[in-house]
Formats: C-alpha cells, structure tokens, sequence
C-alpha cells in the first residue's frame, strides 16, 4: 500500500526518479514517459465525468485501471523477480473495456465518415484523452521494442482510446448531434 507522509524528497531534483524496485533512471526515459503519458491521460479523463456525470462510474473504473497500467509500467519485468508479486495489467480489465464499447456502440449508427472532435464538452474530453491515450500507446509499443513488458498493456490501452472515441460518439450522438468530415470541403 502506498503511504506518503512527505510530498517532496528532492530525490528528482537532478533529473532522476525511481521506478517500482528502487532502480533510478533519468525523468525522460523511455518507461518514464510511458507511464507519465498514462497519467495525463487519466486526468484528462476525470473531465469527461465533470461534463457528463453519467460517465462517472464508468471513468472511476478507467482511472482505477490507469493507475494499475502505470504500476505495471514502472516495474520492470525481471526473470530473477518473483513477478507474481508485481501489479500487472489483465485480460479481465480488457474485457471490461470491450464490454463497455461494446455497450455503447450498439446504441450508435454505423460510422459512415470521420467525425470532428466538437460537439458536446463531453465529447471533446473524450477525443482529447484519446489522442493521449494514443500517444501512451505509441509510446508504450517503443518501450515494448526495446524492453519486455506485460503484452497486455499495450492491448489495454489500444482498447481504451477505442472506447474513448466511442464514447465521444456516443456523448455528440445524445447532446449536440456528431460533426462529420466533408472532405475537401474548403479547397
């Protein structure tokens, strides 16, 4: 359990911070920005709830997972480790994700062009946390390339920026109505 009891240690004052297991790296290491992406991403979400309250139980449940993906980032898979120890993403919290697009897909229309993030303020924090979410993801697949890590943390944020733009359909397609792409529409 986490216990803080000072907020300031001074221990990243040189560029360095710790990941789970005491290992000091530097602030932009490539595991750092991985998981300090999955952060951002989880505070943008905490907007979507402020805009559509209905969301709340929803993105509770999201943030809850974000905060494991994290913990599973900043601990380095290590063959000598008992890794059973280690908080690591899973299936069921994927399945939850797929559960939940499902959900709301099916109150949808089928897409027929690409869609504009605007609409709703809901909606537009939903589209603002999927382009996080992509860049953790995109981040998180370098980090694979480079390191081992738990599979299903790319799987599980590949499938929350899909939920994130359902729900921004969802949320324009029960407010303001969705803004489609008209190609070419200005030249």
């Amino acid at each position: 359990m986490v216990r803080l009891t000072k907020i300031y240690t001074r221990g990243g004052d040189r560029g360095k911070t710790s990941l789970t297991g005491g290992l000091r790296v530097d602030k932009h290491n490539i595991r750092v920005e991985a998981y300090g992406s999955v952060d951002e991403t989880n505070a943008f979400i905490a907007l979507i709830a402020l805009y559509e309250p209905k969301t709340k139980q929803i993105i509770q449940h999201i943030q809850q997972d974000l905060f494991d993906l994290g913990a599973d980032l900043s601990t380095p898979i290590q063959p000598q480790d008992n890794q059973d120890k280690a908080l690591r993403i899973t299936q069921k919290q994927i399945d939850y994700v797929e559960k939940t697009i499902d959900h709301l897909n099916s109150k949808l229309e089928p897409l027929t062009s690409f869609i504009l993030p605007g609409g709703s303020a809901a909606s537009t924090y939903c589209h603002i946390a999927r382009t996080v979410a992509r860049r953790a993801e995109r981040q998180i697949s370098k980090l694979a390339a480079r390191q081992k890590i738990n599979p299903l943390c790319l799987i599980y944020i590949n499938r929350l920026s899909d939920l994130l733009f359902v729900m921004g359909r969802y949320w324009d397609n029960n407010d303001t109505g969705e803004i489609l792409w008209e190609a070419g529409k200005y030249t």
